[in-house]
């Protein structure tokens, strides 16, 4: 009786003492979480504010997080009787192993540093990129983010993405739309040039001082292809892009241009014919 109330003083000693500083310990826990998400934020705002730059701001955001929480998880440790030396030894050793099985997701952090510090894209660009195409939204650690003009989302890890070929369409203010427009051989290629060159001039979006060319490039089986070449302003590159093909149209039309179709002329010959 006397041994099983010594053993029951000794199980309620440790349960205070350790039950406490556990206790303790996933109070600190939660309580760390929930400040670090209000430091995220506030740092989020506070970068975005000063820096004027958003893909460095979020950049920074997510570094400062995970550096808090990886701070809260050795605070926690060290409360709980784990010694703080061994362990970061051991996180350091788990980080070795996780390393070398995650050398898709290091490279991938990696190729995030290289995007921040060379800045080939910035929140906002419309990309081209692993066979993706859309509006950068958010550049995170390890990947990042586009937005299609149909609304859908692509990830694109940064290794492959700082690693790969990349088309940036709105670094330079400037863009040329491109078109070709096909008339007939029995068509006046005067008239189609004239007519496609009064329509370049007479938009506002066009810019002057730009080589722009209309300029006859090819002479095909069925038809004569006229280079419609004009600058304008990125911003206005899509809204041009889809009123110049209706607008070409309809002025070579009003102009008594016809857009051939690809036509074979076939001679049939009689077997008396042949014969004869």
């Amino acid at each position: 009786m006397e041994e099983l109330e010594k053993y029951s003083e000794l199980i309620i000693g440790y349960v205070i003492e350790y039950g406490t500083t556990a206790l303790l310990a996933l109070v600190v826990l939660i309580v760390g979480l929930w400040v670090i998400a209000r430091i995220r934020n506030g740092a989020n705002k506070a970068l975005s504010k000063g820096l004027k730059d958003e893909t460095l701001s979020s950049f920074l955001t997510g570094a400062i997080d995970i550096l808090l929480k990886v701070l809260l998880v050795i605070s926690v440790a060290s409360m709980v009787g784990i010694q703080t030396t061994s362990f970061i030894a051991v996180l350091g050793a788990a980080g070795l192993a996780v390393g070398m099985a995650l050398q898709g997701s290091l490279g991938n952090f990696a190729g995030g540093v290289m995007l921040l510090i060379f800045r080939p894209i910035r929140v906002g660009d419309y990309i081209e990129a692993q066979g993706e195409s859309g509006t950068v939204k958010e550049m995170g650690i390890f990947v990042t983010i586009l937005e299609t003009f149909d609304k859908r989302t692509i990830v694109i890890p940064n290794g492959p993405l700082s690693n790969g070929n990349l088309i940036n369409f709105s670094t330079s203010p400037v863009r040329a739309v491109e078109v070709t427009f096909c008339i007939a051989y029995t068509d006046d290629m005067k008239v189609a040039r004239d007519t496609l060159t009064n329509l370049m001039n007479s938009d506002e979006r066009i810019l002057k001082d730009e080589d722009n060319v209309v300029a006859v490039t090819n002479l095909n089986d069925s038809s004569v292809d006229i280079l419609f070449r004009a600058f304008v302003k990125t911003d206005d590159y899509w809204g041009y892009f889809f009123d110049i093909h209706e607008q070409g149209k309809l002025a070579l039309e009003a102009a008594g241009c016809s857009i051939p179709f690809p036509q074979r002329d076939v001679h049939l010959y009689s077997e008396a014919a042949s014969q004869s």
